[in-house]
């Protein structure tokens, strides 16, 4: 698998879209004036792969990757990269039948980003594994060689060297897979270990309260079958009592129907009875009625009468009783006149006798004037 070709939009220098074609499936050589923009054209290849070291295509975030980080009106970067694909052996994983393979970045101002795989949505870790599947892995220390690093890899130490040698030969990718996956192994292994202490500590202590709950549970349960059992045995039991009760009460009922027959039979006879009874109280009642409406009508006249002498006698005791009222009244008037007439008397006495002495004194005094005038 090689590069065929390579679509660039609004990515760093190229504000419009842009397809470098013409790619050799060896070698390839970028060649142009300074400023042409020639190692924009490597950055957008390390944008694709999946480049995390953005010093390393010269930005220090995604934002700045879009051309003029958006000032110009170009809002969004994107680059899509067209493998040729017709060589199975070296095709990814996965894509053997593809012809071409196509691998799109895109990236937002604000740093959003996500890739396609042949116009699809995919995840970054399926665009990964596309390229780890052929030994490509943007990431490792010597995948880029840049300008001043030649003289630093002729003086690397035989195990940088190997290192450098592993990575190109793509084992090194297995080996990063390999502590990546010890390191998963050890993450498990906690949660399996805090899994345990939960078994131990919470779930394996209930079990054993359910072991025993359901102990209890299947022993409550035989006895209640057996409460049942024992209560259908019951009411069976109660059944057959019944119904020779209910024979023998048959049998009863029988003799206790001919005995209502027969007392049916007596009823009816004292009704009979009592109709021959009832016409000679009526007959009796009506003779009775007659002689006590003739005495009642006797009694009744001398009641009349009694209460008019009653009316009488009542009403001269009436007029009686005012005129001793009234005479008493005359009485009590009487005795105050008398007194009062008394009073007056004994002032008119006491007047008359005033006037006696007046007048013996006038008599006296007129014979004394006598004699003195006839002494003259």
């Amino acid at each position: 698998m090689h590069i065929h070709q390579i679509v660039v939009d609004g990515f760093k220098s190229y504000a419009h879209r842009t397809v470098i074609a013409g790619f050799d499936p060896h070698f390839n050589a970028i060649t142009g004036l300074n400023g042409s923009g020639k190692s924009n054209i490597l950055d957008s290849i390390c944008f694709v792969l999946g480049i995390t070291n953005l010093s390393q295509v010269r930005a220090g975030n995604l934002s700045e990757l879009v051309y003029k980080q958006g000032q110009a009106g170009v809002n969004k970067a994107s680059v899509t990269i067209v493998f040729n694909n017709e060589d199975p052996s070296t095709s990814p994983v996965g894509y053997e039948q593809c012809q071409e393979v196509t691998v799109t970045r895109q990236v937002l101002i604000g740093g959003r980003s996500k890739y396609l795989i042949n116009g699809r949505n995919a995840p970054a870790g399926q665009v990964q594994n596309l390229f780890h599947s052929v030994q490509l892995n943007v990431n490792n220390p010597h995948f880029l060689i840049m300008q001043g690093r030649i003289t630093k890899v002729l003086n690397m130490k035989p195990d940088e060297i190997l290192g450098m040698v592993e990575e190109a030969a793509g084992t090194r990718m297995y080996e990063t897979k390999r502590i990546a996956a010890i390191k998963t192994i050890d993450k498990k292994q906690m949660k399996v270990d805090e899994l345990n202490s939960v078994l131990a500590e919470e779930i394996t202590p209930t079990l054993e309260r359910l072991r025993g709950e359901k102990q209890h549970y299947l022993k409550w349960s035989k006895n209640n079958a057996d409460i049942e059992r024992i209560e259908r045995f019951v009411v069976a039991s109660e059944f057959m009592n019944a119904e020779a009760t209910l024979m023998t009460n048959n049998e009863g009922v029988a003799a206790m129907e001919e005995e209502i027959s027969d007392k049916e039979i007596t009823v009816e006879q004292s009704r009979e009875q009592i109709a021959e009874k009832e016409q000679e109280i009526s007959a009796l009642s009506s003779k009775l009625n007659g002689e006590f409406e003739e005495h009642h009508a006797e009694v009744k006249r001398t009641e009349e009468a009694r209460s008019k002498e009653l009316v009488k006698a009542t009403s001269v005791w009436q007029n009686g009783k005012n005129t001793v009222s009234r005479a008493g009244e005359d009485l009590a008037a009487a005795k105050e006149l008398v007194v009062e007439t008394q009073d007056s008397v004994k002032a008119k006495n006491d007047e008359v006798a005033q006037d006696s002495a007046n007048i013996e004194q006038a008599q006296a005094e007129a014979a004394a004037a006598s004699e003195t005038l006839s002494k003259l």
